[in-house]
């Protein structure tokens, strides 16, 4: 089965090759007036305690810039 991007991806591929304009007004309309939906992600429990934490460390000021970040990990690599 294909994924999203790979399907969405076909479609376009595929109207970029249609001329007829009463074709590609008909898409278009059917398109316009398809509704949206939109997923909702279920986080699990340990997902939510996560991001309290990480909110919680945001407000205490418990982070580093990732500046910092990309230099402590090229000493890490580096093995100092």
């Amino acid at each position: 089965m294909a994924t999203i991007d790979n399907l969405r991806n076909s479609i376009i591929d595929k109207l970029l090759t249609i001329t007829n304009k009463k074709y590609l007004l008909a898409l278009y309309q059917l398109v316009e007036k398809s509704s949206v939906e939109q997923d909702t992600v279920k986080l699990t429990q340990e997902q939510v305690l996560m991001l309290e934490l990480s909110d919680e460390d945001i407000k205490t000021g418990k982070f580093i810039s990732q500046e910092q970040l990309d230099k402590d990990d090229l000493q890490w690599l580096n093995g100092r």
